[in-house]
């Protein structure tokens, strides 16, 4: 299941446990609520419009972060005007949750993948249970 969420002028396609850096929430709450645009469950079934509403994207808030320094230069020939100014974005990091009653499971550690017999294997196999049942 996954839901496309507005926040910050920016969509995000996000499913439970993903971990995003979003443009600063004003909020103190541990927890948010997005309203998505867009939901696509596990049945295969698209939810879209006011439909959506009944799949709210809870996220909980990890912390806060800056992004990338941004250098703004700006020069105008033959003038004497030269003006440098630097940006840093406030960032938002968080953690999503749910959406809509489906809760978020910790990643399972790897396992070590079962042996898989190829197509060459099979056909034997397949081959022989043929010869048996003759």
């Amino acid at each position: 299941m996954y839901a496309v969420i507005r926040t910050g002028g920016k969509q995000y396609r996000v499913k439970p446990g993903d971990i995003l850096e979003i443009e600063h929430l004003s909020t103190k709450d541990a927890e948010v609520t997005f309203r998505p645009l867009l939901v696509s469950t596990d049945d295969g079934q698209t939810v879209h419009g006011t439909a959506a509403g009944d799949y709210p994207v809870v996220a909980k808030l990890v912390g806060d972060a800056k992004g990338d320094k941004i250098i703004v230069f700006k020069y105008r020939n033959k003038t004497g005007y030269a003006a440098k100014n630097g940006h840093r974005q406030l960032l938002s990091v968080i953690r999503i949750a749910s959406i809509g009653s489906e809760v978020a499971k910790e990643p399972a550690p790897a396992e070590p993948a079962a042996a898989a017999l190829d197509e060459d294997a099979i056909d034997e196999v397949a081959v022989d249970e043929v010869a048996e049942e003759s």
